[in-house]
């Protein structure tokens, strides 16, 4: 193999853990004291149901959600006290494997070419075609559910404009290799004559390619002159629609051909397209159908050893990915047992500030680091590596032997069309039939979160996988710049996790003896997003009144038991500030943080918790939606600005508005009481105090709420009706009657 001598035995990748783990486990057992401490205190201090039956209610109601809370530190953790990082050698596994490194295949998912534009789809695939790998070894799918001849023409397009990007990137090195965001980035002001002169040139063909393909797009058709030039067109005729067409398969490039050469000579990684057949009748498993039929596809065609799943607006950033990802799978020692090498999310169009926490740097520095400490990594859905054999369904067994497929193409002998018609049986509606795809095999149906929860289940058959987050960023995505866009976003993901939880799947069952209990409450940290909704929402709104009504659900400040409350209160979130320092946000992407969560428990984990009682009365099925990617200049302008963007009349924004208005009007109608009539207040004026600094730190969380209710007269701002509607159902709320406090 290459590299002999102590090279070859050392390994491709190292293991670190993350130092001050003993100290935090002292410090974590302070803040769990504490906790203890406030569920003692609310126990021993139950109002008495003859003096104050609706405060003892409320008094109740405080204990649940402070009893949740605690549990919920608890299960977060698990993300803590085990922190690992890997270190992979690419440089080893050059000199080890040389010319014997596994053929991949690359898998890019697209659905809808309204809202994930043709154009973003291509510069994805075009990324992923200049990879720093050998072309021959190198296979690029795209599954195109929207079923769409303008994808298909996009991706026409993008096969031709290869021949002269793929060799660009690699003479000149260039980074990164979406031509979107590489020209988005980078100029030819400081080079020399001759790359500013093919940069010009490369330039010119991308936007005349940019150019025809957004032509295409607003027309609705293809140019007739191009119909003619390829025969996949005739594919599409007046009765294919996205929900019912025939399986359609085209090889535009095929690696095995000698002569498809780039324009300097070398050889082309192959390019594939694949819509898979739809009918009305028959249900299509949404991205996990998809990603099962372009295993089976790719697997009569190059059929590569280790497959990358990229969602279509999540591009390559690092050239050499696939290099670094390998070294987990090929390391002698400990590389059998990795069935996925999972790469964080990040975005290119975030701002300073995160104002909708698209992305947090605690969550892949610390949290999916921790979870990994455990062999529990999660599988995201996007940017990940897979091991073929473990997506297929294999269980792992310590007898495993992995034998890598160093040659090309499983059917090198058939022809493109023999190979596109045998493919097309494969992605055919009735495939599956009584077969195990989407139960045993492939990704696992019946769950919006496709990705976690076949995660687990590959988990559980004895395979380990592995988070990698490298300082330079493997993949680069497209963040929502809408509050409504990111709102439905976690309410999907929160609506499938918790399906997982409450399922045959959760992890504390399913998971039992098969993975350790720190990885099952890893996962469980992101499966009870949507039940924290409800403690939250009780937190949100009967402090705030009973602050109004002046009456004191905390202990004094005087009393000892007011201690444990400030002590948790305010260790807990100075770590938090110091985390998300540490990992490198800001302080305002901190507390924008702060703030998401407060709106998502409110409304997207809300709703997922509701739709999941609805599908358990079988009242409801499971849906997937689609996160838009395209955005008018006014919303892209004001996100630049990093000014939230409401601008609509949806349920979620009345609840928002409403809730904040709630606190709004009580810490005001609280503050008067406190100067006014502060001799009311009963059990004395510093147990009102608690209700003060909480409602007060809600209020001000809400300040951009409250700017887009009264102040901004964009059309980004909270709409007129909601306003008004919001005041009304705050002020009913104010003026409920509280019997207890007269």
């Amino acid at each position: 193999m290459g590299g002999g001598g102590d090279e070859a035995v050392q390994p491709l990748f190292v293991t670190k853990q993350l130092k001050g783990r003993v100290a935090y486990r002292c410090f974590a057992s302070t803040i769990f004291v504490g906790i203890c401490l406030i569920l003692v205190y609310r126990l021993k201090h139950i109002p008495s149901s003859e003096e104050h039956e609706h405060g003892r209610w409320a008094w109740i109601g405080l204990f649940m959600a402070e009893l949740w809370f605690g549990f919920y530190w608890i299960i977060t953790q698990s993300v803590r006290w085990n922190v690992v990082y890997r270190l992979p050698f690419k440089n080893r596994l050059l000199q080890r494997y040389g010319d014997k490194l596994p053929a991949v295949d690359v898998f890019v998912c697209t659905a809808d070419p309204t809202l994930e534009p043709p154009t973003l789809v291509v510069n994805t695939v075009l990324s992923a075609m200049a990879y720093n790998y050998p072309t021959e070894k190198l296979s690029v799918y795209l599954s195109d559910d929207g079923g769409s001849e303008l994808t298909f023409y996009a991706l026409l397009e993008a096969s031709r404009f290869a021949k002269r990007w793929i060799p660009f990137c690699k003479k000149f090195k260039v980074e990164p290799r979406s031509p979107h965001a590489y020209f988005l980035s980078h100029n030819d002001s400081d080079q020399d004559i001759t790359f500013a002169h093919e940069w010009l040139a490369i330039k010119k063909l991308y936007e005349d390619m940019k150019n025809r393909i957004e032509s295409a797009a607003e027309m609705g058709s293809i140019p007739k002159e191009e119909r003619g030039q390829h025969k996949g067109f005739s594919e599409w005729d007046s009765k294919v629609t996205k929900k019912d067409h025939q399986s359609i398969v085209q090889i535009l490039i095929d690696g095995r051909d000698t002569k498809s050469l780039d324009s300097d000579g070398n050889r082309l990684p192959t390019l594939v397209y694949m819509a898979r057949e739809k009918k009305p009748q028959v249900h299509h498993n949404f991205k996990a159908g998809s990603m099962n039929a372009l295993i089976r596809v790719s697997s009569e065609m190059s059929n590569g050893d280790i497959i990358l799943n990229l969602d279509c607006d999540m591009y390559p950033n690092d050239p050499d990915a696939i290099m670094e990802a390998l070294c987990f799978f090929l390391d002698e020692e400990k590389g059998k047992r990795v069935c996925y090498v999972q790469y964080p999310q990040y975005y290119n169009n975030l701002r300073k500030s995160n104002i909708y926490s698209a992305s947090s740097m605690v969550v892949t520095k610390i949290e999916l680091a921790g979870v990994d400490g455990y062999g529990g990594a999660l599988y995201c859905g996007t940017g990940c590596f897979h091991r073929r054999e473990s997506l297929r369904g294999r269980k792992y067994s310590e007898d495993f032997k992995a034998e890598w497929n160093s040659k090309t193409w499983k059917n090198a002998e058939k022809t493109v069309q023999e190979l596109e018609e045998a493919s097309k049986a494969l992605a055919s509606c009735s495939y599956e039939k009584g077969t195990l795809w989407g139960k045993e095999m492939g990704l696992i149906y019946g769950c919006s979160v496709e990705d976690i929860i076949t995660g687990l289940t590959i988990q559980c058959k004895g395979w380990e996988p592995v988070h990698y987050n490298p300082n330079k960023r493997g993949f680069l995505g497209v963040a929502t710049t809408t509050l409504d866009q990111a709102l439905i976003q976690y309410k999907r993901w929160a609506e499938g996790m918790f399906q997982i939880f409450i399922s045959n799947y959760c992890p504390f069952f399913y998971g039992h003896g098969k993975i350790k209990l720190g990885a099952q409450m890893g996962y469980c940290v992101y499966l009870l997003w949507a039940p924290n909704s409800i403690p939250m929402l009780y937190y949100t709104i009967i402090p705030p009144l009973f602050l109004l009504h002046g009456v004191a659900l905390f202990p004094e400040v005087s009393s000892p038991w007011f201690l444990p409350f400030a002590y948790v209160f305010t260790a807990k979130n100075t770590y938090s500030i110091l985390e998300a320092l540490w990992c490198g946000d800001s302080f305002k992407a901190w507390w924008n943080l702060e703030r998401s969560w407060l709106i998502r428990s409110s409304t997207s984990y809300l709703f997922a918790f509701i739709d999941n009682l609805r599908k358990l009365l079988g009242l409801s099925e499971t849906t997937f939606d689609i996160t838009e990617k395209v955005v008018d200049e006014g919303v892209l302008n004001r996100y630049q600005q990093e000014i939230m963007e409401f601008g609509n009349a949806s349920l979620m924004v009345y609840i928002i508005s409403t809730l904040a208005l709630l606190n709004l009007f009580s810490f005001i109608g609280g503050m008067m009481r406190v100067i006014i009539f502060s001799k009311e207040f009963k059990n004395g004026f510093s147990g009102i105090i608690p209700h003060i600094i909480l409602c007060g730190l809600t209020v001000m969380l809400n300040l951009p709420v409250y700017h887009a209710l009264f102040i901004r007269s964009d059309k980004g701002r909270i709409p007129s009706s909601v306003m008004f509607t919001s005041i009304v159902l705050a002020s009913l709320a104010c003026l409920l009657p509280f019997h207890y406090c007269s």
